[in-house]
């Protein structure tokens, strides 16, 4: 069903002028002398296996010597920057232990491993091409979703933090039939809540390798919460459906547990409280999220033909004129955080049961 739902592979859209002064304004915004192409350079590759000798569609990358020194040094940099304050003190103590390569998805990222040689720690960090909708992605989920973000990004080279979890499909595998029923109906709760907030921001191509599930012990149970790891299709597919993880194959497993654990008037409850929680931060958020949705009404995100489709789809559910009004995914984007704020108790926007 999925291959129906994303039509053709998304292009990369630039940072304009206005995006770069807010990104500038918010400490986002890097001069780095490394860029994506130039990890690009290498000259060997082996593939990556999992602990069960799976391809996982990642290559571990080599370079020339006099290229891997240098590409190393500059990653470190990078990683202060990200991390810290960009205080070069700690450069001797970090090490590049690997940088992997994705064969796979639109973006083909290189994964980072470092790791501070004094006590063996490691962390992960992404270099990604550029790309103007994954930045509007990443800033709305810092800002709407309940967790902080932190990337950095030139008109080159996007730089991500690494989001720890399990992913959506390995959990679905391997862990969901292993939950007890209590926790089969919290993890429902988290899944109506996730699919809720990005239907709301138009955050589109939650399949189940594009989140991870979280768990946490809280005294004597689990508790699991649900989090975006990509925002590649920001506001770019026409079709509704696509920023509702619900109609993805891959999520149906969990949609039976929504079904099986959850009555039609929960799932209205969690629905509300989530637009609830939404509208909270579009107000706390002050100037931040007007002055990005007032840029991003200027940028041309999508095709006309997606903005048509999509505008007009939301149209038939919500019966508000300012979608089918909307010239840009931007006006768009305004347009529904208003309805959001004036109806957050109408759950009408989709569904789903």
């Amino acid at each position: 069903m999925e291959e129906k739902l994303i039509s053709q592979k998304k292009p990369f859209f630039p940072i304009s002028d206005t995006l770069m002064l807010f990104l500038k304004k918010y400490d986002r915004w890097m001069e780095s002398s490394i860029c994506y192409e130039d990890l690009l350079r290498f000259s060997g590759s082996v593939t990556v296996y999992d602990k069960n000798d799976h391809d996982t569609l990642w290559v571990r990358v080599y370079y020339s010597d006099s290229d891997r020194s240098e590409i190393d040094a500059h990653l470190k940099t990078i990683y202060t920057l990200l991390h810290s304050d960009g205080n070069t003190s700690s450069l001797p103590d970090l090490n590049i232990d690997a940088i992997d390569y994705c064969t796979f998805g639109n973006s083909k990222p290189f994964r980072i491993k470092i790791r501070n040689i004094l006590n063996d720690n490691f962390i992960y960090f992404y270099v990604k091409k550029t790309d103007a909708s994954r930045v509007y992605g990443l800033e709305f989920e810092h800002i709407l979703s309940p967790y902080n973000l932190n990337y950095l990004v030139n008109h080159n080279t996007l730089i991500e933090e690494h989001i720890a979890g399990i992913p959506g499909d390995v959990f679905i595998k391997e862990s969901l039939e292993l939950c007890s029923p209590s926790e089969k109906a919290q993890i429902a709760k988290e899944y109506v809540k996730f699919n809720e907030r990005c239907m709301i921001r138009l955050l589109g191509d939650m399949r189940a390798y594009n989140y991870v599930v979280i768990p946490i012990h809280d005294f004597d149970q689990v508790i699991f919460r649900i989090r975006a790891i990509d925002f590649d299709q920001q506001s770019y597919e026409g079709k509704f459906s696509v920023y509702r993880p619900q109609f993805f194959k891959e999520n149906y497993p969990l949609m039976e547990v929504v079904k099986e654990k959850l009555n039609h008037e929960s799932i209205i409850q969690y629905k509300i409280e989530e637009r609830s929680i939404v509208s909270r931060r579009l107000i706390n958020s002050g100037n931040r999220i007007q002055l990005l949705v007032n840029i991003m009404k200027n940028d041309q995100l999508t095709t006309p033909e997606n903005l048509e489709k999509l505008k007009n789809e939301i149209f038939v559910f919500t019966k508000d004129e300012s979608f089918s009004k909307s010239k840009s995914m931007g006006e768009l984007m305004q347009a529904a955080f208003d309805y959001l704020r004036r109806n957050y108790q109408n759950v009408s926007l989709g569904g789903l049961l």
